[in-house]
């Protein structure tokens, strides 16, 4: 009887180490390849400029022979906040992403609708076309999209053709291009989230409200949309968190007067080769989207313990 007890004790250690291996991979992948990278990004961001290789001041002084002088400070994030150009940037660049996610899901959430109403032999060939574009380069796409919006492109020259418009519409290097490209680029990431939720709706909910007298707008109302709020937020995340740091839309099809967060970033740290600024402007970012999406986690923890 020992000899069985000692053995389920050693089956039962043998799997809570089982577990422990399975949950260790993913944390140590992530921990060193996202958690060390953002460490070394946000020591970086404490540094004082400097031409040279690297070009920033080291953080720790070990010139006194006694314990190290720390040298970091809080200087880089400061300029972000009273730079009118950074500040700029971050404003425009929640503008931008907010008003691209809003388009995507009114666009979106029809096609998906309509994909998880559609029989399922259908649904397979709607979800293909919508991951389609993916089988091609994001920056083919994008220099296509030059090519249509340009003052004698494709769309210019359609709308002529048609008695529409007499002189060409400057739609390239404008914010309206710049909304364009992203809407396209991003319209899939809100598609499939909402897609997965919508097919997992039960039908028989839609025919008793429609027993209880409802119409069917006011059924889609009471019961599709709130059914489907997990799958809004995470599409809406999936375009926004992404949006707000893009820098190859803004920089081929927007003009002078588009200054998002990417961009500025890149001209940091590429053109001007400041280092420490371009860090703290990553930092201050991932910051700012790290908040609002714990608070959304947190809130739809809670909608979902409420149901």
């Amino acid at each position: 009887m020992s000899g069985l007890a000692k053995a389920l004790d050693g089956a039962k250690l043998a799997d809570a180490w089982g577990r422990r291996l399975v949950l260790a991979l993913p944390f140590g992948w992530m921990s060193l390849f996202f958690l060390v990278p953002l460490l070394i990004v946000a020591a970086i961001s404490l540094a004082e400029p400097r031409i040279g290789i690297p070009p920033y001041e080291p953080l720790w002084d070990w010139a006194g022979g006694g314990l190290p002088e720390f040298k970091g400070s809080l200087a880089n994030f400061a300029l972000l906040f009273s730079d009118d150009l950074y500040v700029s940037a971050f404003f425009q660049s929640l503008k931008i992403a907010g008003l691209s996610t809003l388009c995507c899901l009114l666009i979106g959430y029809p096609m998906a609708l309509a994909i998880a109403r559609a029989p399922e032999s259908r649904r397979g060939p709607l979800l293909m076309l919508v991951i389609l574009p993916f089988w091609t380069s994001f920056l083919i796409r994008v220099y296509a999209w030059m090519g249509i919006l340009k003052d004698e492109g494709l769309l210019n020259l359609a709308l002529q053709w048609l008695g529409v418009i007499q002189e060409p519409l400057v739609i390239l290097n404008t914010d309206i291009a710049v909304y364009i490209g992203i809407v396209y680029s991003y319209l899939p990431y809100m598609i499939l989230p909402l897609v997965g939720v919508l097919e997992r709706q039960d039908p028989a909910l839609l025919e008793a409200a429609a027993d209880l007298g409802a119409r069917p707008f006011k059924a889609f109302l009471a019961v599709t949309l709130p059914l489907s709020l997990p799958g809004i937020v995470a599409g809406s995340l999936l375009v926004f968190i992404p949006a707000v740091g893009e820098y190859v839309i803004p920089d081929l099809l927007g003009g002078g007067d588009t200054n998002m967060l990417g961009k500025a970033l890149w001209d940091i740290f590429a053109l001007n080769r400041d280092w420490p600024t371009a860090s703290a402007l990553a930092v201050a970012l991932l910051g700012a989207l790290v908040l609002p999406l714990a608070l959304v986690q947190h809130l739809q923890r809670r909608m979902e313990l409420a149901a």
